[in-house]
């Protein structure tokens, strides 16, 4: 593998693990402090578990029958997410992890909520842009300040990455 094309892919998966790490923090501090429900990984997993059935969209994924391992499916799709995004970023900028900066940082992990909106929250059977839950510009609200919290992450994790990458030679 070349030099930089490791560095770009190791670069994508220790930064899309520290975004979506801090992510999970402030999710956690949320409900901590202020009693913020954060999403059940586990419902995330019974719909991708119900993929091979081929079933992508549910009306309540609450009421869908649970499968094996579902936990550690939506834990694990939720961090492969997070890497894919912070691909996507330094694909997009090539140059960013060495000098990561904040804007574009911003641009992919604030327009990562376009997954939960039109992907995620729809085969939850949340609706679009979580239309039917009842009170769907809170549920946006909460998702936006999400997803604001995993593009601080990029960043955060971008410059200590970089650091990093310059202390140890691939």
């Amino acid at each position: 593998m070349d030099h930089e094309l490791a560095r770009s892919f190791f670069g994508a998966v220790a930064v899309g693990i520290g975004a979506t790490a801090i992510m999970d923090l402030w999710a956690a501090t949320q409900k901590r402090l202020f009693a913020v429900p954060s999403l059940d990984y586990r419902l995330v997993g019974r719909w991708i578990g119900h993929f091979p059935r081929g079933r992508f969209r549910h009306d309540g994924i609450g009421k869908v029958t649970p499968i094996a391992g579902e936990a550690a499916i939506g834990w694990a799709a939720h961090y492969i997410v997070g890497i894919v995004f912070a691909g996507l970023l330094i694909g997009i900028w090539p140059g960013w992890l060495r000098d990561p900066t904040l804007l574009p940082a911003l641009i992919v992990g604030v327009g990562s909520i376009i997954a939960p909106f039109f992907v995620m929250q729809p085969g939850l059977g949340a609706g679009i842009a979580a239309s039917r839950t009842p009170k769907p510009w809170l549920s946006r609200f909460r998702s936006l300040v999400g997803h604001i919290s995993f593009a601080i992450g990029l960043f955060v994790s971008g410059i200590l990455i970089s650091r990093l990458f310059d202390l140890a030679p691939i």
